[in-house]
Order: structure tokens, then C-alpha cells, then sequence
């Protein structure tokens, strides 16, 4: 497929289709062959139905022009590629990915905010400002797609470049929000523009003298082996995962292994993982979205249960330890449902123990 050069009519009907996103406060922009541009606000897909439907036209001439040549050369021997977008103009930028489905192109957009909000900014439990006022270890921050991890990892490497003299280095694929050097210095690397991968670069950190790296998503055994290194060899690691809760964020690390590995992975985790933040982000009554957290701070008695295989205990370590800053998934739903900023209902939504939590909101 040859990309067309892209036209005056598709500036205006592209920067049209970004102005209503950012009014809108969507999330994400969705553009389907034979369907009309489609928003995602608040969780909730909405079809922008006053508009055409997407022709084969448009999303080749937004390939054309919202990627670099060697972009559009990558997508058409990958046939999909991650991309970000910066609309200085308005002060945001996209992360996108455009793919092939049916032989046609379609397009979606992430809208990341150019400012970095505060972890207050955000809704999200004070306790995570002890992971950033730490000097090593690894803190993973895990959820679905969609549900604000790149956001609150970049609201705690801020806060570190704000209140500490550190040299951090992030790795992106691609980067989304862009960090202004304050007290620290900030490098930030894009994986195929910057580096080839994410565990090259990660091996690169150690003769690049960082105290503090955020890898913006472990994708495999070797990243995550390289990360669990230079969380035990003096580094602060900031990760994520694509993970449901803390106990599932464990088992998804140690199983990526071979078996004879395993035991050693599960050492090391033990003796470096300062926590997990397991997140969703539910709709709100009053409009938008509103984090409900899972927090485990690694204690004694979590470390020892990760050592000893016997991770399907530690969500009783998490209900038995709120005094030290853990939180339960459904508490955080209960609380929020009980100060009626969601329902009950898009909070069974997001329960793993719909049961549990309705017994906590009735008492």
C-alpha cells in the first residue's frame, strides 16, 4: 500500500477530529475503516455519529502525516507500529498505534496531557510517596491496559525530579509524557529511535550511572531479569505490567523464568521489591475517572511468603496490614462507593471478590 501525501482537507478534518478529543476530554481517538470516529470518554466508547465514516483515504494520509518515513517504512513490514505525536499547538501529545485490519489501516490515539500532575492531583493514595522517596529497589505499578499506569509512574519519577538530585533515565516505547530537568537530570529514551530494545537499554543503564530508571513496560524474561539486576545493584526500578493484582504481578515475573530459574527469581524478588500498585480506573458519578488502588509494601512477611512460593497468601497480608499503608482492592471500592463518588455497580465491575466487597459496603 502507498501512503499518500497528506492534503490541506486532512489537516483540518484530522485537527477537527484532535480539537473535539481534547474538548471532550477523551482518553482515546479510534479511527476504523467504514466506521465514524469514535472517542473514548470516560471508559466508555462514544461514536462521534454527526461525522462520516472513516474512509481508507484518511487513515493512509494520517500515517502519511503524523509518522516519519522510516516509520511508515517499519509499518509496512510490521504492518503495526507504535508512534508518539506532539500537537504543540495545543500543549499535548498522542501515543498512537497504527495497524492493519482487513488490508485497510486504523488508527488510535492515546491523549497523554502535557503537564504531569501530583499523586494528590491524581486521587491516588499518599502511601506511594514512600516509592519515590526510596534510594533502591523495584516498584512495579501493574493494571489492564488503559487504566493510567504510564501516568502515575511518570507522576512519581516528577515528584523524584523535583525533590532530589538524581540522574533518571527512562525507556519508552514510545515516549509519552515528557519530563522538564528541575532538581534532577532526566534522559529519556525511545525504543527504536533512541535504543533497539528495551533490555538493550536496560543493559546499557549500568555504564550510563543512573540512580533511578523507569522501564515502561516488561515485556519479557530478559527485561525483566535485567530490571530485577539493577534493582539489587543500587538502582531505584520503576516498572509496569499488564497484571490484575500484586499477587498475579509475582506469579506473571517468577513464571516468565524456565522452572530451574525460578527459585532464584523468587530470591531476588523477595529481597528487592519494595511493592505493587495494582490499579483501575472507574468511572466517576460526577463525570471522568477515579483510581481504585491495590497497594503491598513489601514486609518481612510478604518477602518471606514470595520466597517461599507462596504467593496466593498475600492478599492477607495485604487486608491484615492497612496500619503500615497497604490497601485491598475492594476497600479502596468500598470507600469510594460509600463517599458516592462510583456506583456500586462499576465497582463489583472491577472487584476480583464481588462478594467480599458487597459485605463491605453494607458494613
Amino acid at each position: 500500500m502507498k501512503f499518500r501525501n497528506s492534503a490541506t482537507p486532512f489537516h483540518k478534518e484530522i485537527q477537527e477530529l484532535f480539537d473535539i478529543t481534547i474538548e471532550e476530554k477523551a482518553s482515546d481517538l479510534h479511527l476504523s475503516v467504514g466506521q465514524p470516529p469514535t472517542l473514548r470518554v470516560a471508559g466508555e466508547l462514544v461514536p462521534l455519529s454527526k461525522k462520516a465514516p472513516v474512509t481508507a483515504q484518511l487513515t493512509q494520509e494520517c500515517a502519511a502525516a503524523l509518522l516519519t518515513e522510516e516509520q511508515r517504512v517499519k509499518l509496512q513490514e510490521d504492518k503495526e507500529i507504535d508512534f508518539s505525536y506532539n500537537l504543540e499547538e495545543r500543549g499535548v501529545r498522542f501515543r498512537g498505534n497504527i495497524f492493519y485490519t482487513m488490508e485497510n489501516l486504523s488508527v488510535a490515539l492515546r491523549l497523554i496531557p502535557q503537564g504531569i500532575l501530583s499523586l494528590e492531583e491524581l486521587n491516588l493514595p499518599p502511601v506511594l510517596h514512600q516509592f519515590t522517596r526510596a534510594s533502591q529497589g523495584f516498584v512495579i505499578v501493574a493494571g489492564p491496559s488503559g487504566h493510567g499506569k504510564s501516568t502515575t509512574l511518570a507522576s512519581m519519577i516528577d515528584e523524584i525530579n523535583h525533590t532530589r538530585a538524581e540522574h533518571i533515565i527512562t525507556i519508552e516505547d514510545p515516549i509519552e509524557y515528557v519530563f522538564q530537568d528541575d532538581k534532577s537530570v532526566v534522559d529519556q529514551r525511545e525504543v527504536t529511535k533512541d535504543t533497539k530494545s528495551f533490555a538493550s537499554a536496560l543493559r546499557a543503564t549500568f555504564r550510563q550511572d543512573p540512580n533511578v530508571i523507569m522501564v515502561g513496560e516488561m515485556r519479557d524474561a530478559e527485561t525483566i531479569g535485567t530490571a530485577l539486576t539493577a534493582a539489587e545493584t543500587g538502582h531505584l526500578v520503576f516498572a509496569t505490567l499488564h497484571t490484575n493484582s500484586a499477587a498475579q504481578t509475582v506469579h506473571r515475573i517468577v513464571d516468565s523464568f524456565p522452572a530451574e530459574q525460578q527459585s532464584q527469581v523468587r530470591a531476588q524478588l523477595s529481597g528487592s521489591l519494595l511493592g505493587v500498585v495494582s490499579q483501575r480506573l472507574i468511572p466517576r458519578m460526577q463525570g471522568g475517572l477515579i483510581p481504585a488502588c491495590e497497594v503491598l509494601m513489601i514486609n518481612a512477611a510478604a518477602a518471606n511468603l514470595i520466597r517461599e512460593n507462596k504467593v496466593h497468601e498475600l492478599p492477607l497480608v495485604i487486608e491484615t496490614s492497612a496500619e503500615s499503608g497497604m490497601i485491598a482492592l475492594n476497600r479502596a471500592l468500598a470507600s469510594l462507593v460509600k463517599v458516592r463518588e462510583i456506583t456500586i455497580e462499576n465497582a463489583l465491575k472491577y472487584s476480583l471478590n464481588p462478594t467480599e466487597l458487597r459485605a463491605l459496603v453494607r458494613g
